[in-house]
């Protein structure tokens, strides 16, 4: 278990990250969500020592110096380009402290892992951006760190290669434990065992997507007609508070506003073509816009 204890940084009189606290599970896999510039990279480098907290506690449990056991990518990830695959990964091994007899082992396990075992004897200069985040992936866990930092993985990905690292993430959570930065809310709802949303330094919601949606979500429904002119029409004439978006109205059913019966008799009695009705929860980017007061 790793726990985070009123993490601060100041630069100046600008504070960048402010009392933030929270706790990771072993082997689950934590979200940071948050606008640019809500702190997430400058907490990400707390915990990875690259920068120094003014005040806060980072602590594991059983472990004096946590660096040793934390494995980072950043959102930008650098390469010596005259150097292969097998030879950063097994330069990043020995750096790490993996036993000399078990470097080019371990290097190449990990290759494999990530699937770039047809790739290890080619310079990193011929990668591109997936086989990077691939071998940025590799790094990072080639001295099988209890704790993976990832800074955006997927943001510079391609739908293909964004499918293909989530995939991986999902295998490496069996493994250890994951925290990462991302703006990709759809992959954060598909994943994440915990959701921190980050608002001007400070976390403004936490706790697990179920958890979340439940404190978020109202009775809604989605109908759809055959056309936006009659979706614009009964919303129009509704008596009950409705959005439209193309040809399709959501209605929220809430106290001191038309039941659910009403609304069917409603669309029953008027003269518009219902393709659909049907009951939808609250989306990951709605509770963003609320939390994060976009």
């Amino acid at each position: 278990m790793i726990t985070v204890h009123d993490l601060t940084k100041t630069f100046g009189t600008q504070t960048a990250v402010s009392n933030v606290s929270f706790m990771l599970e072993q082997n689950t896999s934590t979200a940071l969500i948050g606008p640019n510039g809500a702190g997430k990279t400058t907490i990400l480098s707390m915990l990875t020592g690259l920068l120094a907290p003014t005040s806060g506690t980072v602590e594991m449990v059983g472990v004096k110096d946590i660096r040793k056991e934390i494995g980072f990518l950043p959102q930008y990830p650098q390469f010596f380009p005259w150097l292969t695959a097998l030879e950063f990964t097994e330069m990043v091994a020995k750096l790490s402290g993996v036993s000399g007899r078990e470097v080019k082992k371990e290097a190449q396990k990990v290759l494999s892992f990530v699937g770039l075992e047809e790739a290890i004897r080619k310079k990193t200069s011929t990668f591109s951006g997936g086989m990077k985040q691939r071998l940025g992936i590799a790094q990072a866990i080639v001295h099988k760190p209890k704790l993976l930092l990832l800074d955006e993985p997927v943001s510079a990905l391609d739908p293909v290669g964004r499918r293909e690292m989530m995939n991986l993430l999902k295998e490496l959570q069996q493994q250890t434990t994951i925290l990462y930065s991302t703006h990709i809310l759809n992959d954060a709802e598909e994943m994440t065992d915990q959701l921190l949303f980050l608002r001007k330094g400070t976390i403004v919601e936490q706790g697990s997507l179920a958890h979340i949606r439940g404190k978020f979500d109202v009775p809604r429904y989605k109908v759809e007609f055959e056309t936006e002119v009659e979706a614009l029409q009964f919303a129009s004439q509704s008596e009950v508070a409705a959005t439209v978006s193309n040809n399709v109205v959501y209605v929220e059913i809430i106290e001191e506003r038309p039941t659910m019966q009403q609304l069917m008799a409603q669309l029953v009695a008027s003269p518009f073509h219902v393709k659909q009705v049907k009951r939808v929860t609250v989306t990951l980017e709605e509770i963003f816009m609320k939390v994060a007061g976009q």
